[in-house]
């Protein structure tokens, strides 16, 4: 198995997305620090600086724009990668729009990490009310607002993705939240499609954060595409 695993966490998102899933690894595992730059390739950049000098790379939505970004600037460090939750595709303008008004609440002292509303989006429902709810709320009050408009601002400029697939060459994993509404499974298997060898896997009892929802069903695709 691959000895070091660099792990990537999406939007106001800390260490919590990958715990449960890193107890169930046999790996070197380090969490990244996302919230200090204002643009994908500036985080890759970063990330590519504190890593090993070869590493299997893990990214959940945000994490996986991230991921891409890395593959492009150093893929000959990367050995396997798992793509979790996330797309190859840029923001449309509805949802660049979305994430310019989420900036003005930030701008007018409306920060309240995730919202109970926004949750219903990331998490299943059978999961509202159970203990994993109140962590996702506590995990993006912990990363706080600072870092959320640095990661919104990342993530509405983030560039296309889709004509790089092809290139990569890497054992992959793409994993997906059966009930994922942020980025449904269909964007899963654009991904699966684009890259040739690519595993897809979809996560039972899971919406957009299945690390965290059914952790178990993470660790197991992840220790198979690990082995590859």
């Amino acid at each position: 198995m691959t000895s070091d695993l660099v792990l990537l966490p999406g939007l106001i998102c800390d260490e919590r997305l990958w715990r449960d899933v890193i107890a169930g690894l046999d790996a070197r595992c380090v969490v990244a620090d996302l919230t200090q730059d204002d643009s994908i390739a500036a985080m890759a950049t970063r990330v590519l600086a504190m890593a090993p000098a070869r590493f299997a790379l893990a990214g959940l939505s945000m994490g996986g724009y991230v991921a891409f970004e890395m593959m492009r600037q150093a893929p000959e460090r990367v050995s396997h990668l798992a793509l979790l939750d996330t797309s190859a595709r840029p923001d449309d303008e509805a949802r660049r729009e979305t994430r310019r008004k989420g900036i003005e609440m930030v701008g007018q002292g409306k920060f309240v990490g995730v919202s109970r509303r926004l949750l219903g989006s990331l998490i299943a429902p059978q999961h509202m009310g159970m203990p994993v709810a109140r962590e996702v709320q506590d995990m993006s009050e912990r990363v706080g607002q600072d870092a959320y408009l640095c990661q919104q601002v990342a993530i509405m400029n983030r560039v296309d993705s889709r004509p790089t697939l092809a290139t990569i060459t890497v054992p992959v994993l793409v994993g997906v939240g059966e009930a994922d509404k942020m980025t449904p499974p269909e964007l899963a298997e654009e991904i699966a499609a684009g890259i040739v060898g690519a595993e897809l896997v979809r996560f039972a009892d899971s919406a957009h954060l299945p690390t965290m929802e059914n952790p178990e069903a993470v660790v197991v695709a992840m220790r198979e595409w690990l082995a590859r």
